[in-house]
């Protein structure tokens, strides 16, 4: 697997050819194998916080959030529908996903240190030019899996990361994409 690149080295990158080629989340979903259940289930419960939903409105321009994803992923089943939701719910944001294994080029410049971890999402402007990006898990959810969470069983670091995502209800993800938006469009606060 190569070096990953420094963050500035993948922002300003023209990604609208992905773009292009990706899946609106309603295309996606009749195509997920794994996980459907909780797909249709984070998606239809998604519930959008008007803070959120204002803020991601404040930002000026178009914005696009291209996610890097695969259905058998528990964290994206857990974060992707609520990002789907929000887009949907957002008048300046739209959403598409691209299969990570499908695109490991693009993958590869989003490294989590030296691992493939989804999902990742793009933040691209109106022209399809990255800006920032976010992934693969809230910081203080990350944070936990590879501090503490690490000396779990997988069985068990599981059941305890599904715990905090149905605590949060996919807050901390739309707040944390939120704020990479506000920042790649200098409209307000800076995480």
């Amino acid at each position: 697997m190569p070096t990953p690149p420094a963050l500035t080295e993948t922002i300003g990158a023209d990604r609208s050819a992905a773009w292009d080629r990706a899946q609106t989340f309603a295309e996606f979903l009749p195509t997920a194998e794994d996980n459907v259940g909780l797909w249709e289930q984070n998606y239809s419960r998604a519930r959008i916080p008007q803070d959120l939903a204002d803020r991601a409105e404040g930002a000026l321009g178009t914005w696009r959030l291209l996610v890097l994803s695969e259905d058998w992923c528990g964290d994206a089943a857990n974060t992707v529908p609520v990002l789907a939701a929000f887009a949907d719910a957002v008048s300046n944001l739209d959403l598409r996903l691209l299969a990570r294994d499908e695109n490991l080029d693009l993958m590869d410049e989003h490294l989590t240190g030296t691992s493939r971890s989804i999902p990742v999402v793009l933040v691209l402007d109106g022209d399809g030019v990255e800006r920032a990006w976010w992934g693969p898990r809230p910081v203080d959810l990350q944070a936990w899996v590879m501090g503490p969470g690490k000396e779990m069983e997988p069985s068990d670091r599981y059941r305890e990361v599904r715990k905090w995502y149905a605590r949060d209800h996919g807050r901390t993800t739309v707040m944390e994409v939120v704020e990479r938006v506000e920042q790649a469009s200098g409209a307000g606060r800076v995480a």
